[in-house]
């Protein structure tokens, strides 16, 4: 089985990029990650001038192997995308902006997907998956 890397080195062949250090130092920095991360939470954690990391995420973004989230306060925050991370929800804290991953129970995600065949089911919408985000107040904002 591929490692992380080798397929995000054949997604960004296939686009005609290379997997660069900057590049990867992204990649780790997410997979690690508890939640998306901001361009600037993402500059703070790596040793990559701005300019990069906005390429990097760009590029990255344009290979599908990012997914942003634009979230409140006009901040997009990236992540792996789902072939990378596994199918997940978030918690979004409305004051200070900070994003958690949530994995549901299988039978809470089977609930969700029902959900989602109902809320479609009279219109001419085709769902091909399902996000949810929560939003409330983190423990420490509470």
């Amino acid at each position: 089985m591929q490692t992380l890397d080798q397929q995000v080195t054949q997604r960004l062949a296939s686009h005609g990029v290379r997997y660069t250090s900057a590049r990867k130092a992204v990649v780790r920095a997410l997979t690690v990650a508890d939640g998306p991360r901001s361009a600037q939470e993402l500059f703070e954690e790596l040793d990559v001038p701005l300019s990069s990391l906005y390429r990097s995420l760009g590029v990255l973004e344009e290979a599908g192997v990012l997914t942003p989230h634009h979230g409140i306060r006009g901040v997009t925050r990236y992540e792996l995308a789902e072939w990378a991370a596994g199918h997940h929800h978030h918690t979004v804290c409305g004051s200070c902006g900070t994003v958690d991953d949530v994995h549901l129970d299988p039978s809470l995600e089977a609930a969700l997907e029902r959900l989602v065949s109902e809320i479609t089911g009279s219109l001419s919408f085709s769902p091909t998956g399902h996000a949810l985000e929560v939003e409330g107040l983190c423990g420490a904002c509470r």
